[in-house]
């Protein structure tokens, strides 16, 4: 147990558990955004897709603890390498050179993560803790995005999300270990390509009911 708690806690360990929990979200995003464009199928889609969701149950209980278990590990994980990186540094340039490879993604990953946690909670807070008695998800979503600051919220927040997973992601293969000179073009495409679908299919979604409604 020693060897193991010695092993995550080193700074290997702690890159392992940051990719490992990143790959899980980046899973949960794909299975997230699948289910919610079922919204275009129209309200009873997406609320019969909310249905199945819910009568889960238990299942669902335990994915909702997992995932919170996973973001406590990412966030913990991820700020205390920032402070471990930040305290390495032993003297700072005015100018900023960039590193081969450096890109806005992985410029900001600290800051985007941050903001990221922020939009999460308020997320929770209007779709998920939220009054639901004699209302629809759909009614409550599409409520919600009837208010324009709303709309530029998460569109804004989708920009930021898929600004973090471009770099987190193929970042997060090459941290397991599939760093090859091979296979590393076509990671590095797909997780473009994945952080695109993600902030473009995310951020359409409350343009579409904005003007839907």
């Amino acid at each position: 147990m020693n060897w193991m708690i010695q092993t995550l806690w080193s700074s290997i360990g702690k890159k392992l558990l940051m990719a490992l929990t990143g790959l899980a979200f980046c899973g949960f995003l794909a299975g997230h955004l699948a289910g919610n464009l079922t919204i275009y199928g129209g309200k009873d889609a997406f609320n019969s897709y909310a249905e199945h969701l819910h009568a889960l149950g238990p299942v669902l209980t335990a994915v909702e603890w997992c995932l919170l278990a996973f973001a406590v590990v990412h966030v913990c994980t991820g700020l205390i390498l920032f402070y471990q990186n930040f305290r390495a540094r032993s003297s700072r340039y005015v100018v900023n050179q960039k590193a081969g490879g450096r890109t806005i993604g992985s410029a900001t990953m600290p800051y985007t993560g941050v903001l990221l946690l922020g939009f999460v909670i308020f997320h929770l807070l209007n779709f998920h803790f939220v009054d639901k008695t004699n209302t629809t998800i759909y009614q409550i979503v599409a409520n919600t995005f009837a208010n324009p600051v709303y709309v530029v919220i998460y569109i804004l927040a989708m920009i930021v999300a898929a600004v973090h997973v471009s770099h987190g992601l193929w970042s997060a293969f090459q941290t397991i270990g599939a760093n090859h000179l091979k296979y590393m073009p076509f990671i590095m495409a797909f997780s473009l390509f994945f952080s695109l679908a993600v902030g473009f299919g995310f951020g359409i979604i409350p343009i579409y009911l904005s003007f839907a409604g």
